[in-house]
């Protein structure tokens, strides 16, 4: 039985992708690359963007499965704020073509992949060019992309598992799972003009 699995790394500058197809229970690289989201000024053009390449990337490969990058808490709020409208973002283009989503901390997914929960990113690339037998010229120069496929390959790691990270069914069930990120009101709260930062 075929699988395809969709690795996201929610960022607001930069998104990585990664697509893994497992086979008789062994996995190999499809393709991974950048969402390049600097050349929008505005935020929402960013979400827009963002929503559009991830529906486009799931309509032309069709993953049965998204494994993304749960935002680490940092000292930025704001940033924190931008990266979660990002990662939400692409949770809602999965959601919307009922692919179902599994979310994990990107500690988990050092630990997975490097057996080092403190890992660099270039261990993480490093590990997975030779557990996926990947050739030097196709790893590309953006971590983001490498970030995205480990998430992918974290997740391969897991199938089978009852411990498996967080997984959301539709709107209904997201909205249950993380009652402490939903507003019932908007904020009046201006939005930021700071130059955010991308994890």
């Amino acid at each position: 039985m075929e699988k395809i699995i969709l690795g996201i790394d929610p960022g607001t500058n930069l998104m990585g992708y990664g697509l893994l197809k497992v086979k008789d229970g062994k996995a190999e690289m499809i393709t991974m690359g950048i969402i390049d989201l600097r050349k929008f000024p505005d935020a929402y053009l960013k979400l827009g963007h963002i929503f559009e390449r991830v529906t486009g990337i799931i309509d032309g490969y069709l993953p049965d499965e998204m494994a993304i990058e749960a935002p680490f808490f940092g000292k930025n709020v704001q940033s924190m704020l931008k990266l979660g409208r990002a990662q939400g973002t692409a949770i809602a283009a999965a959601i919307h073509h009922g692919v179902p989503i599994h979310e994990y901390a990107p500690m988990k997914i050092k630990m997975a992949i490097t057996g080092n929960g403190n890992a660099a990113k270039e261990q993480v690339a490093g590990m997975l060019q030779r557990l996926l037998k990947i050739p030097k010229e196709e790893m590309g120069k953006f971590m983001d992309a490498t970030d995205a496929l480990a998430a992918a390959y974290c997740h391969y790691l897991q199938m089978g598992k009852p411990e498996s990270e967080v997984k959301y069914r539709g709107w209904k069930d997201f909205v249950n799972k993380n009652k402490e990120k939903v507003s019932k009101r908007p904020s009046t709260n201006s939005e930021t003009t700071k130059k955010d930062e991308d994890d």
